[in-house]
């Protein structure tokens, strides 16, 4: 696999680091991921449980070992630091300054591991006034203004449906780790990467930035063409009180949509721009969608050339037919699902280790990897290192 050999230390926890980690161990690299010793990884505890492990923790630390380290005694860090010493990337997602707290910043590895490349995952990055405001992604998207744009049918933000920032840190961070590890095999020379979550939300909105740049001031958003600007790229209520969606605004999609619904006197309505200009088409489809139900619609359009789609609910969305044809969703041996590999390589594909680790299982095994005797091991047992 691709990132076979690859050594990773994780420090992080909830979603971006560990989704990033876990990604890097479907390919191949060794993640030992380094919990705290005061229940481990919040995670193990959030949410439905599948013979007793949560399907968060699933769907984050399969594949990976654990070690559990208390690392404000003397022997807990210092384990942390040797296991930090024969890897390859270390990724934290502490609030700035905590891993300097706890000797085991990048300044601290380097020291011993000149070669790391050490990533920091944190709200809003290691410098600026935000530095130590506390945030999850809900308060990095409110700053970022993505969350004004996230309108529900009331007008109103919602909260959206995937943790953006989180989602867009965590695959920013995997790009970043991996561009650090191709020059690195150049140079010999680690690297520091900073990666903040408001920083991920601002660089994924190149297409909505119009208004804001060329006139100084924020988007009217139901008039955006990627908001509700568009008659054809669109939600809409269907008469069982489920929803479909058009979802493509090019102009030859209106007019088969339109020439078979017999209103070819419409598709002037779903020419560009976005905006009021449409609204004759928005009511049209508003009114004829409520007419019949979201099944219908899925029959009616099933030789149209148009981007339709109905909207599916979770449970739905993880049975559709091209989730499962891509292995999207997978079952191991037992029958219980998991999310799939999305990078998916012609040589050298990922493979999934459906195990995921528990609360310190590797505690040992690590410990005599970086060279610990037994006796020194049961001292550590003894003496905290390892948590209660």
């Amino acid at each position: 696999m691709k990132l076979e050999g690859i050594k990773v230390l994780d420090l992080s926890l909830f979603l971006p680091g560990p989704l990033l980690t876990q990604m890097m161990a479907d390919h191949g690299a060794e993640v030992v991921k380094l919990e705290p010793i005061n229940g481990g990884e919040p995670n193990r505890q959030i949410g439905p449980t599948i013979d007793g492990q949560t399907v968060y923790f699933a769907n984050t630390h399969r594949g990976k070992k654990s070690v559990q380290l208390n690392l404000k005694s003397a022997d807990g860090k210092e384990m942390a630091l040797r296991l930090a010493e024969q890897a390859d990337v270390i990724i934290e997602a502490f609030r700035p300054g905590v891993v300097d707290r706890l000797g085991v910043s990048y300044e601290d590895i380097k020291a011993r591991n000149p070669s790391i490349i050490y990533a920091s995952l944190s709200a809003f990055g290691q410098t600026g006034p935000y530095v130590k405001k506390p945030a999850h992604d809900l308060a990095t998207e409110g700053y970022a203004g993505i969350l004004s744009a996230n309108l529900g049918f009331d007008g109103k933000p919602a909260i959206p449906a995937i943790p953006n920032a989180d989602m867009l840190t965590s695959m920013m961070g995997l790009s970043a780790v991996l561009m650090a590890l191709l020059r690195r095999k150049d140079t010999g020379e680690g690297d520091y990467i900073d990666l903040a979550m408001m920083d991920s939300l601002i660089a994924c909105v190149p297409n909505n930035m119009g208004s804001v740049f060329a006139d100084k001031q924020a988007p009217v958003v139901k008039e955006e063409r990627t908001w509700g600007g568009y008659a054809m790229y669109n939600i809409y209520e269907t008469k069982d009180n489920k929803y479909i969606v058009l979802g493509a605004s090019e102009i030859h999609f209106a007019i088969n949509v339109l020439t078979k619904m017999e209103r070819t006197d419409l598709i002037e309505y779903c020419e560009p721009p976005p905006g009021p200009n449409q609204n004759p088409a928005k009511q049209f489809f508003t009114e004829t969608f409520l007419s019949q139900t979201q099944a219908y619609w899925m029959d009616w359009f099933e030789d149209v050339d148009a981007a339709f789609a109905p909207v599916n609910d979770l449970r739905q969305g993880a049975d559709d037919p091209q989730i499962r044809a891509r292995e999207m969703i997978v079952e191991d041996a037992q029958g219980r699902e998991h999310i799939g590999i999305p990078i998916k390589f012609t040589n050298e594909p990922g493979r999934i280790s459906f195990k995921a680790p528990g609360l310190g299982a590797h505690n040992e095994e690590m410990a005599r990897v970086v060279g610990y005797s037994d006796e020194q091991i049961k001292a550590m047992k003894d003496n905290g290192a390892f948590g209660a």
